[in-house]
C-alpha cells in the first residue's frame, strides 16, 4: 500500500502546469537526525521514511542526503541507495520529456525497494 501512495504522489507531482518542475511543487522533507551509536545506515533509512511520508523525493537535495547516509552502511543498503540516486538523476534528466512519468515512477519503485532493504536490515521502524 505504501508503494501505491508513493507512486501516486510522485506521478501527481509531475502532472502540474507546463514549466513548473516537481521540485517546486513538492516541499522538502523534515530534518531527520540520528543519535550517535545508531547502526550504520539508520539515518539513511530514517531520511527515506521521512521523504516517503512527505512525497519529497524530487526535491533538490533529498535523495542526495539519503544516499550520503549510506556511506558506512552494508552493501545491500548502499546498493539500494545507489539505485535510488540513479533513478532520481534519470528523472531529473527526463524533465519535460515524454518519458518523464516513467522515470518519476522509477524513483518511487527504487524508494520502495530501499524501504524493503531497510526493513529487512532492521533499520526502519514501522510507520
Amino acid at each position: 500500500m505504501r508503494l501505491v501512495l508513493v507512486l501516486a504522489c510522485l506521478l501527481l507531482a509531475g502532472c502540474g502546469p507546463a514549466g513548473v518542475s516537481p521540485s517546486v511543487v513538492l516541499s522538502a522533507s523534515p530534518a531527520v537526525s540520528s543519535p550517535a551509536g545508531d547502526p550504520p545506515g539508520s539515518l539513511a533509512c530514517a531520511r527515506l521514511s521521512a521523504a516517503m511520508d512527505a512525497g519529497s523525493f524530487l526535491t533538490a537535495g533529498v535523495v542526495d542526503e539519503i544516499v550520503a547516509g549510506t556511506a558506512d552502511a552494508d552493501a545491500p543498503l548502499a546498493d539500494a541507495a545507489g539505485r535510488l540516486g540513479d533513478a532520481y538523476r534519470a528523472a531529473i534528466a527526463a524533465s519535460g520529456k515524454a518519458d518523464e512519468p516513467d522515470k518519476v515512477a522509477a524513483v518511487g519503485a527504487a524508494a520502495s525497494d530501499m524501504s524493503d532493504v531497510c526493513v529487512a536490515s532492521g533499520l526502519r521502524t514501522a510507520g
